[in-house]
């Protein structure tokens, strides 16, 4: 696994955003793709000593593209210098939530967990719901020493308590939110040795699991939505 030259193609890629330099180093995109699937694979074998449950997945169906939808946007770079994945016991999709990567040279890497999505309603008002009915469980999580000292839950939220739920609620803050996800920054030279970095990042996501396991239980009967 040559993470080094991940980082060195997404530099690259970054001050040359341009479609006619990604055409004219297309192979270099693919070795660093491949690189990128590789250090997935080893990073699923390691999460894999504490979730069996996304064993069974191929890295290929765990990344997101690159290639950027400008169409409503200011920017119209046409790339993201960046190589994502999202690895859960049904692959990529949202829910259920999983352990995400992503690589993104200038100190923007991070590792998540979590609902990042808050398009979802139903998501969202079953967490809700399920904080309401298990607040004592999510107090233990978000204040066990471990996890507060890696993670601070962050999120898309509202103002106020949506209607229908008590503002007295001793989670009310937590119910504002749209969103529940975890983001451990990474440094641009946390990447470079690939077996330090495997290891660092199996240990961060086992301690997000319980996180992880507690959104699930939430989320066990979601179904996403069909277009």
């Amino acid at each position: 696994m040559n993470t080094q030259f991940i980082v060195d193609y997404l530099s690259t890629l970054s001050m040359n955003n341009n479609r006619e330099w990604y055409h004219a180093n297309k192979e270099d995109f693919k070795k660093a793709n491949a690189e990128f699937e590789e250090l997935l694979q080893s990073l699923m074998l390691e999460i894999g000593k504490f979730d069996s449950s996304i064993l069974h997945n191929n890295p290929k169906d765990l990344t997101f593209k690159i290639v950027r939808d400008t169409r409503f946007s200011h920017d119209k770079s046409p790339y993201n210098p960046a190589f994502r994945a999202h690895i859960s016991s049904k692959g990529k999709l949202p829910v259920p939530v999983g352990y995400y990567l992503m690589i993104k040279p200038g100190n923007q890497s991070f590792l998540g967990g979590g609902l990042f999505a808050d398009m979802f309603k139903d998501a969202t008002r079953m967490i809700r719901d399920y904080i309401t009915q298990n607040g004592e469980e999510w107090e233990t999580l978000i204040h066990e020493p471990q996890f507060e000292k890696l993670f601070t839950v962050q999120g898309t939220a509202l103002k106020n308590v949506p209607a229908g739920y008590d503002k007295e609620h001793p989670q009310a803050e937590y119910l504002k939110f749209k969103s529940w996800y975890l983001e451990y920054p990474l440094k641009d030279e946390e990447l470079i040795d690939a077996e330090a970095f495997l290891t660092k990042a199996a240990e961060i996501f086992r301690v997000m699991k319980p996180f992880n396991d507690y959104l699930n239980k939430a989320l066990v009967d979601f179904k996403m939505p069909t277009r």
